[in-house]
This record gives C-alpha cells, sequence and structure tokens, in this order.
C-alpha cells in the first residue's frame, strides 16, 4: 500500500468535511425557514461524524490531517455572508449549498479515481466512498428545496 496515497485520499476526506462543516456554519444564521435548519444540522452532523472517522484512520496510521487555513475560511465566510445577504430565500440557500455539495462530489470522485486496488487502504477507500454516497444524497435533497 503507498502511505502516500492515503495520506492524500484521507486529506481530501478530511478537506471536504472541513469545507462543509463551516459552509454550514456560516449559513445557519441567514436563514430562519425551520425545515432548512434542520437539515443543515442533519447534515452538519453527518460530516462531523465523517470528520471523526477520517481522524480515527489518521490516528491509526500516524497521518496528520490539517484543517482549513484562516483565510480560506474567512474567504468561504464572505463569499457565504455576500450571497446571503442578496438572497436569504430557501431556494437561494439550496443553491448554495448544492454548489458546495458538487465541488466535494467532483474532488472525491476524482480522488477515487486516481485509486487503484494494488495500494488502497479498504478502511480508507471505504470511508471515501461512504462520503460520496452521502454527498451524492445531500445534492438530492438541496435540488428538491429549489423552487
Amino acid at each position: 500500500m503507498d502511505i502516500k496515497k492515503s495520506e492524500e485520499v484521507l486529506a481530501e476526506i478530511n478537506r471536504n468535511c472541513r469545507y462543509a462543516i463551516q459552509s454550514i456554519s456560516d449559513i445557519l444564521p441567514e436563514t430562519d425557514d425551520e425545515e432548512l435548519k434542520a437539515e443543515l444540522l442533519r447534515q452538519h452532523e453527518e460530516y462531523e461524524r465523517f470528520c471523526g472517522r477520517a481522524a480515527s484512520l489518521a490516528k491509526d496510521r500516524s497521518i496528520e490531517l490539517k484543517n482549513p487555513s484562516p483565510i480560506k475560511k474567512a474567504m468561504m465566510w464572505g463569499s457565504i455572508k455576500m450571497s446571503a445577504m442578496k438572497d436569504d430565500s430557501r431556494s437561494h440557500i439550496a443553491e448554495m449549498m448544492v454548489q458546495g455539495t458538487v465541488m466535494g462530489i467532483t474532488a472525491l470522485k476524482s480522488t477515487l479515481g486516481e485509486m487503484s486496488d494494488s495500494w488502497a487502504d479498504e478502511d480508507i477507500k471505504t470511508l471515501a466512498t461512504e462520503l460520496l454516497h452521502s454527498e451524492e444524497q445531500f445534492e438530492k435533497t438541496w435540488k428538491s428545496l429549489i423552487a
């Protein structure tokens, strides 16, 4: 197994989840829609679980995972706040979430596409595949909320 590849896959899982958690945390205060808030919180919890599993796998394999930089987080926060300030409707927030989810799906598919069975750590591959499946479900949920 190629340790570097496993490290890259875990880093992508962690990055994907951290960005999602941060985005959801930034969007939550911008909505008064209770159904939307409930879905945001549900997805936030699911991303937290994935982050925990990635951290556990990283610890078991002596891999250090890094958090997104404060600059990247600040840029995301500003972008989300500006977009929500222009339009805080349910459909607009759902569109914002679709955009973020699609970016995560694309990154995960690219990462999984680079994996080969000859080096793949099955636990890491399983976690990446499960996260991809969850994100695809999240995308469907958000698309159903766009009016």
